[in-house]
């Protein structure tokens, strides 16, 4: 009901205006953006919404896609299940996309983004290639690595310290219609680590992922896109009633055996939107159960903002206590002393972590 792309230049200037007022009055306390923090995918509810001033940035639109520039221009509160939607459907796709659906530009831009295709296009971040940006006075800035290069690089991880984002422009590379995907289950520690490893390390492979179940046993998937399937091999995992996806990778694991299976491109990106990774098994325990999945399979998952607003508070104290979402990242030398320190200190028999391998590039402006 917001969508309105024309008007992009006319929102912008809303935004000046607001933070122009702010300055005028005296800039007394913070500024934050004025989205609900329910809003947002992290578990975290920030209650410095209530404390800072808030700047209403209601942009979440498409603004561009130039085939010829390879770029797409967009607003930061445009997400992932919007961006493939478009993109895929013109035979374009970003070579970073991550999973979930409700995922924002934004929120990939100034906190961490990264995929399964990162160990050759790096992180989110490294596949921008123009941000705007409304400063703490008012004015509207663009910056590249070659124009206002300081900022440009600052930009990312900044976590909105630097500046309201309103738009930016995010290469693009051509899609083709599936993913060739191998499954590999692999057992002890140090063979998993060594399987992630090499087949990071081999850029044939335009994905990498591996599930960890438990301490020694894990499965890699290693990805090609291609636009020729072999028909008995097509898994539209993306369906309302097919399993969810780690617990369809389990049972290559269960059964010792590895596969190939041919996965429409938008299916793949989303593989772990509709159980939000292995969450949903915490909030509908049976979700996974084929009957609940043909009857009532369509109506999951719920959105993780409309969880966070009708939480009461013991629901959320529980998952402040006993419940850890954390990202990171780990050098791979270091690998499978993390997965035993994980194991070790968090105490858990089953670890469900979902390590994708990154190249990280640096970039030092003097």
């Amino acid at each position: 009901m917001c969508s309105a792309p024309k008007q992009h230049d006319q929102r912008v200037k809303s935004i000046q205006r607001q933070v122009r007022e702010w300055k005028e009055e005296g800039s007394k306390t913070y500024m934050c953006t004025g989205r609900p923090g329910w809003l947002t995918v992290s578990l975290r509810v920030g209650k410095y919404k209530k404390t800072h001033k808030n700047i209403m940035i209601n942009l979440m639109d498409i603004l561009e896609v130039d085939t010829k520039r390879q770029v797409v221009r967009v607003e930061p509160l445009a997400n992932m299940g919007q961006v493939t939607a478009l993109l895929n459907s013109i035979g374009w796709t970003l070579p970073v996309l991550p999973e979930l659906d409700d995922l924002t530009v934004g929120g990939l831009v100034m906190g961490t983004g990264i995929e399964s295709s990162s160990h050759i296009y790096g992180l989110f971040q490294h596949i921008c290639v123009a941000y705007e940006l409304v400063l703490a006075d008012g004015s509207l800035v663009r910056c590249t690595a070659e124009e206002n290069s300081e900022l440009f690089y600052a930009v990312p991880w900044s976590c909105g310290t630097l500046g309201f984002l309103v738009a930016a422009e995010i290469r693009i590379i051509p899609a083709r219609r599936y993913v060739r995907l191998h499954y590999e289950p692999v057992s002890g520690l140090e063979k998993i680590c060594q399987r992630f490893s090499s087949e990071s390390a081999n850029k044939k492979n335009q994905f990498v992922e591996g599930l960890v179940y438990s301490r020694d046993q894990a499965v890699i998937m290693t990805g090609v896109m291609t636009e020729e399937a072999e028909s008995d091999k097509i898994n539209s995992i993306g369906h309302y009633y097919k399993p969810w996806f780690y617990k369809h990778v389990e049972s290559y694991l269960r059964a010792n055996r590895s596969g190939v299976e041919y996965i429409p491109l938008r299916h793949y990106y989303h593989r772990h939107t509709r159980s939000i990774f292995w969450e949903l098994q915490d909030i509908i325990p049976f979700g996974n159960h084929p009957a609940f999945r043909y009857l009532f399979g369509w109506m999951v998952p719920p959105k993780i903002s409309l969880l966070k607003l009708t939480q009461g508070e013991t629901i959320r104290k529980l998952y402040e206590q006993h419940h850890v979402v954390q990202d990171m990242l780990v050098p791979m030398k270091h690998l499978e002393q993390s997965i035993s320190a994980f194991h070790n200190d968090i105490n858990v028999s089953a670890l469900f972590s979902a390590p994708c391998p990154c190249r990280l590039a640096f970039t030092f402006v003097s």
